[in-house]
């Protein structure tokens, strides 16, 4: 469904969509000679909802729907930053995305905002919250770190080692990706998809493909819809692997992420074999998937054994059981209320899933993996448990296809909704006259999610930090767009 509206009638139209239980995926601003257009995505589940509200502004202000959702808040700031629309009523105006060399009244994303002027200081610092009292000390960490991980800067405010308020600072590496897309054909924006985040090349480009298909009326066939579901299913396992080493690593148990390091080899052996990249590059196209072979599930099986015994062996371990439980709890409330997404999400006992609330082909009953303890410890546990889930999806996948799909026809838009393997991933594309693309609107689940990590750290242990971070990794590039 798709509506226009005037900003008087925003507020009201969102809180009654709130109200009836859909959330804020996805704001998009669109620049053009005539104005501005913003583009508001509410999407619910069970039965599966997705609403569009368009507003045209006049002058470059909108009515905050902060009070009403913690994202469209969020959403709003990066629109301001990069497009210099004021969100009006806004609780917490300060900037988000842009820093403090970016010079003051340019807006990269705007249609005519040429090249950046030389860089300078002309807003100061970001203006970081004081906490003070007495023992009370600042850490700063980064934003450059000692790995490979792109920058973020990292503020505690701690007593003694509690940390009182972490203030995560990111968008160092802004790239106006989205921008990127601008002009070109569809088909030569799927490598510039795929690319978005590194480890989620699948997630994204699927995000992509189906918003185009939707776009264009583009039907895929019962085949393709297995391969990209496998492939999707493929990245999930080789990740959340991954992550089960690393946490078993950051509370000093390297033998068990060596063994995991040994699993996730095997499996990315199993990606080269099926797709021809091992980080499955290549899977998702438009229109269509390509598998190479379809990977054999007797060798998953056993893989997913091993991992069950590896997490058998962790959590019991006195000394991982110990810092994993009741580390960093993120509870229900604040995680609904933040919008959490994926596994931080159900983790905290929400259950969300667009593979079963916004299905792209029928993957029949799966279990969706949730914990109530909303810790280390139930992070840790849902991963293990949804590798044991996409084990048993791709036994089915390949033992028969799911049906085929004809999207539903936009008007020259379309949206791609795709549970990856961090959460769920939307992308918005509106395609010119011309049928290249006008606008491409990108949202990482990290998006969504990054708020939630300080909330968490709240009365943790600085030491906790790596191993917290971790439990949630959190994309830098796929924020920092």
């Amino acid at each position: 469904m798709i509506a226009d509206i005037g900003p008087k009638e925003l507020v009201e139209r969102a809180g009654e969509l709130l109200a009836d239980g859909h959330r804020v995926a996805l704001v998009a601003a669109h620049s053009a000679p005539g104005g501005f257009r913003l583009v508001y995505l509410f999407t619910a589940a069970r039965p599966e909802r997705r609403v569009e509200l368009h507003v045209r502004l006049d002058e470059p202000a909108v009515p905050s729907l902060a009070a009403l959702s913690f994202p469209a808040g969020r959403f709003e700031r990066e629109i301001r930053d990069l497009y210099g629309i004021t969100p009006e009523g806004h609780p917490l105006p300060r900037r988000l995305v842009r820093h403090h060399h970016w010079p003051r009244g340019w807006y990269p994303m705007l249609a005519d905002a040429g090249p950046p002027p030389s860089f300078g200081d002309p807003e100061g610092p970001y203006p970081f919250g004081d906490v003070e009292g007495a023992g009370v000390y600042e850490i700063p960490v980064g934003p450059v770190h000692a790995g490979l991980i792109e920058p973020g800067h990292f503020r505690f405010s701690v007593v003694g080692e509690t940390i009182l308020k972490l203030k995560a600072r990111l968008w160092f590496v802004h790239k106006g990706i989205e921008q990127l897309f601008e002009g070109r054909r569809p088909e030569d924006g799927l490598p510039l998809a795929e690319r978005v985040s590194g480890d989620t090349a699948v997630g994204h480009a699927l995000a992509y493909c189906l918003a185009v298909e939707q776009a264009l009326g583009t039907p895929v066939g019962p085949e393709a819809q297995r391969a990209r579901a496998v492939a999707l299913e493929l990245e999930r396992l080789y990740n959340h692997v991954t992550d089960l080493g690393a946490l078993c690593n950051d509370v000093a148990h390297s033998v068990l992420q060596a063994h995991c390091g040994a699993v996730r080899e095997r499996l990315l052996r199993v990606n080269a074999e099926v797709t021809g990249h091992r980080l499955l590059r290549g899977a998702v196209r438009l229109g269509g998937g390509e598998l190479r072979a379809l990977p054999d599930p007797a060798v998953l099986r056993a893989l997913g054994a091993e991992v069950a015994e590896i997490a058998g062996l962790a959590l019991g371990h006195g000394v991982v059981s110990d810092r994993f439980t009741g580390t960093a709890v993120l509870t229900a409330r604040a995680a609904a209320d933040l919008g959490t997404l994926g596994y931080v999400a159900r983790a905290s006992g929400l259950d969300l899933d667009a593979r079963r609330d916004h299905p792209f082909t029928d993957l029949g009953p799966f279990p969706v993996a949730t914990r109530a303890g909303g810790d280390v410890l139930a992070r840790f546990q849902v991963r293990a448990d949804e590798i044991a889930a996409s084990i048993e999806l791709i036994d089915r996948l390949v033992s028969g296809a799911p049906g085929g799909s004809v999207p539903e026809r936009g008007r020259w838009s379309g949206v791609g909704i795709v549970e990856g393997w961090r959460g769920t991933i939307v992308h918005r594309v509106e395609l010119a006259p011309t049928g290249r693309l006008s606008r491409v609107k990108i949202v990482d689940p990290s998006f969504f999610n990054w708020p939630a990590l300080p909330v968490a750290l709240g009365g943790a242990i600085v030491p906790d930090f790596p191993l917290v971070n971790k439990s949630f990794n959190l994309s830098y590039a796929g924020n920092d767009l």
